[in-house]
């Protein structure tokens, strides 16, 4: 790397991790920082073809890409999601919704969720910016419904962040032992951890969702992670025998 595009990473990264973002005019164009870092955008706000596949259910209005009818998610299908990347985007909610944001194979999710509505939102491990029934965010960082929130996806090697407006509220590394039990769990809801190559995907629960600002960026070999560790918020045991029931039914409908 060159002296020049470390120091922008450095000043981007701590940008982020302050919460001071640098929002560009248009927030679906990029940055000075961000386009030096090596981020692309993924949604220009006009148009969501022809490198997004869907059946119809989304569309583009007032530069921001949301959805109507039924037909399932959005796929960005341009290219893969490389190994180890850095993901942008903003989002927001109506009451209830529930959306999520996929970025590997299997059931790799950033979960969208209104926490204050929605049966998700009483387990952590389901709820906004989880890494949806595996991992817990370390709390509830989300802004009120109808205004807009920022996510970011880091992930190298075996190391999975998810960030929400500014914080970092999940750091896991599957191959640390201790988190055996959230492996196990994310195993048996469908994903292999070692996959790659995914296209990113929008879901759709039928519910209102909006995103934009759609950006993403191959992270370099050389490029340090903020390592900071991240506890992830506490159950209750009664919404531990929740989950387990469905986790239950759902590894024995696989078996049928």
């Amino acid at each position: 790397m060159t002296k020049q595009l470390v120091l922008a990473v450095v000043v981007f990264s701590l940008a982020i991790s302050t919460s001071q973002w640098s929002i560009a005019e248009n927030p679906n164009s990029l940055t000075q920082a961000e386009s030096v870092a090596g981020f692309e955008t993924l949604f220009d706000g006009k148009t969501i073809g022809p490198n997004w596949e869907h059946k119809g259910n989304w569309k583009v209005e007032d530069g921001v890409i949301t959805r109507e009818g039924q037909g399932g998610s959005l796929v960005y299908k341009a290219k893969k999601i490389p190994d180890d990347f850095e993901l942008l985007f903003q989002w927001k909610v109506a009451k209830g919704s529930n959306s999520g944001v996929y970025y590997r194979p299997g059931q790799y999710e950033y979960q969208i969720l209104d926490n204050s509505v929605h049966a998700d939102g009483k387990n952590p491990r389901t709820s906004a910016a989880s890494l949806y029934f595996c991992m817990a965010p370390s709390h509830d960082a989300t802004k009120p419904v109808g205004e807009w929130n920022e996510g970011r996806i880091v992930c190298k090697g075996t190391i999975i962040q998810h960030w929400l407006n500014g914080k970092k509220v999940i750091h896991f590394d599957y191959s640390d032992s201790k988190w055996a039990f959230n492996v196990d769990m994310l195993e048996k809801r469908g994903a292999k951890l070692s996959a790659r190559g995914a296209y990113l995907s929008l879901q759709d629960h039928g519910d209102p969702v909006w995103y934009q600002a759609i950006k993403l960026r191959n992270l370099p070999a050389d490029e340090k992670l903020n390592m900071d560790e991240v506890v992830p918020a506490k159950i209750a045991d009664e919404v531990l025998e929740a989950e387990r029931k469905k986790l239950e039914g759902i590894v024995n409908r696989r078996k049928k």
